[in-house]
């Protein structure tokens, strides 16, 4: 054999050795993707639409990929039966009571199944179990709802143009607010006149504050009446003296109403005395009587005095009083 033929045969068995090479890590790498070389358990849920759901695709639980779509079949109108291989090793975790979902891997991705939720203290799934299907978000709701939102965001966009055009016409509040001369001086009066409320409430504030300087400092009749015990005790028994003069005060009145109260009766002699006109008539016809009396008892004197029997008797009354009179001079 010549030497160009050994060449050439060396060639081709590398070029089929690489070949090899390839093939081998291709099934290695496929078998891998589709668990070719792991242990499974069969499980199956049913869907009314797979929403192009496709044979290969993945199993995810908790964002973790933990199987592949065996098989899908139909069992009816609106049932799909769709098989999945799920690892024996990540089973464990996966709860008879999980809820099978539709969705996406990714935004705009393949389809995929999740499996979602589990109570902990149920058994895990085993082989030839039948998991519950749930509702999915796919990409026709999400759709769905993005054109509801366009048309809910269209509505406001028309509103708010409106309520826009409204201002501007001067209408409503706040367009008479935005457009009215008189509204807004009126509107600036009583900013200003909040200004000044603001104003003279700060004052008192600070008089306030500098009256609680006061207060704390040693200084002043308020601190010590705040802080000084002898001064509140002094306080209070002057409190309690006004308290007995105006008790005494009190009894007084109530005599001086009871006085007045006899004083009207008639049956003592001042209530007789203001209050009954026939007594008060007899006493002025007593005072009459009296002055008669009384001129009658002077004309008797002088008669006395002119009688001869007493002129002695007054002469000599008459000197001693004179001579008396010289004395004090």
């Amino acid at each position: 054999m010549s030497a160009s033929e050994n060449k050439r045969s060396l060639i081709v068995g590398l070029f089929v050795f690489i070949g090899l090479i390839i093939l081998v890590a291709g099934i290695l790498v496929m078998g891998t993707q589709q668990n070719k070389f792991s242990k499974n358990i069969k499980v199956t849920a049913f869907f009314k639409d797979v929403k192009g759901l496709k044979v290969g695709n993945n199993v995810w639980f908790s964002g973790v990929k933990v199987g592949i779509i065996k098989e899908i079949a139909f069992e009816g109108v609106e049932n799909v039966r769709v098989s999945m291989n799920i690892e024996e090793k990540n089973s464990q975790f996966i709860r008879k009571d999980v809820v099978a979902t539709l969705g996406s891997d990714g935004l705009i991705g393949n389809s995929i199944i999740s499996l979602v939720g589990g109570n902990p203290q149920t058994p895990q799934i085993a082989d030839g179990d039948v998991l519950k299907s749930g509702a999915s978000v796919g990409m026709e709701q999400m759709m769905g709802m993005l054109q509801e939102n366009g048309t809910n965001l269209s509505v406001i966009t028309s509103n708010f143009a409106k309520l826009s055009q409204q201002m501007v016409d001067g209408k409503g509040t706040v367009g008479a607010l935005m457009t009215d001369d008189d509204i807004a001086n009126n509107l600036k009066t009583s900013v200003q006149s909040m200004n000044k409320v603001m104003s003279d409430a700060n004052v008192a504030v600070n008089n306030l504050v500098a009256l609680t300087q006061k207060l704390n400092s040693n200084q002043g009749l308020i601190h010590d009446l705040t802080t000084d015990t002898k001064v509140f005790a002094s306080l209070r028994e002057a409190a309690a003296q006004l308290q007995g003069v105006t008790q005494t005060a009190n009894a007084l009145v109530e005599n001086l109403n009871q006085t007045s109260a006899r004083l009207n009766d008639k049956d003592n002699a001042i209530g007789v005395l203001t209050n009954d006109p026939e007594a008060a008539n007899e006493i002025k016809q007593i005072l009459r009587n009296l002055n008669t009396s009384t001129q009658k008892l002077d004309d008797n004197m002088e008669a006395l005095q002119s009688n001869f029997l007493f002129r002695g008797f007054f002469k000599k009354r008459e000197k001693e009083a004179d001579k008396v009179a010289e004395e004090i001079k």
